[in-house]
């Protein structure tokens, strides 16, 4: 299973491309989109949505896991990132995939045990899964690639819950 984990933002859009080979976890590719700050909105949502289109036809993911969003100050900027977020589902909803969602608090119980870790616990645990060599920069592109774990390990229990119901 091929999984896409997305950080989704306006200036800078985190994505990791993973691939699970039984219970190993395989980095593909990984890295961000940005834009340009001072840039028109729209135009910045479009270079957003063209990128992901692009990315999602180069590494073909089965799923998408993408970042629940949670602000509790700046409204302008969650206003910008949940529109980022929207193209982002847009585009790979476009491309047929299937989408999950995941909390930070879900993201971090997931990759680390433990829902309330430090950024810098769920960058080594990244690390680590992956078996990478440092951690992945900007801090966008190492959440990305949690959130692309998460999915894969939520992916994993769904499927054993789905066959002990299984009549």
């Amino acid at each position: 299973m091929r999984v896409m984990g997305i950080d989704p933002g306006i200036a800078i859009v985190g994505f990791g491309v993973i691939d699970k080979q039984g219970s190993r976890l395989v980095p593909v590719q990984y890295g961000c989109i940005q834009t340009e700050a001072h840039t028109d909105g729209a135009l910045r949502l479009k270079t957003v949505y063209d990128s992901m289109v692009q990315l999602i036809d180069k590494y073909k993911p089965d799923a998408i896991a993408i970042e629940k969003l949670f602000f509790n100050r700046n409204v302008t900027t969650a206003m910008a990132v949940s529109q980022a977020r929207g193209v982002l589902i847009l585009a790979a909803v476009q491309q047929g995939l299937s989408i999950g969602e995941y909390t930070p608090l879900q993201v971090k119980q997931a990759v680390v045990g433990y829902g309330k870790a430090e950024k810098k616990q769920v960058q080594e645990m990244v690390k680590l899964f992956l078996h990478l060599s440092a951690v992945p920069k900007p801090d966008d592109v190492a959440d990305a690639l949690a959130i692309a774990i998460c999915h894969a390990h939520s992916a994993v229990l769904q499927q054993k819950i789905n066959e002990v119901r299984k009549p």
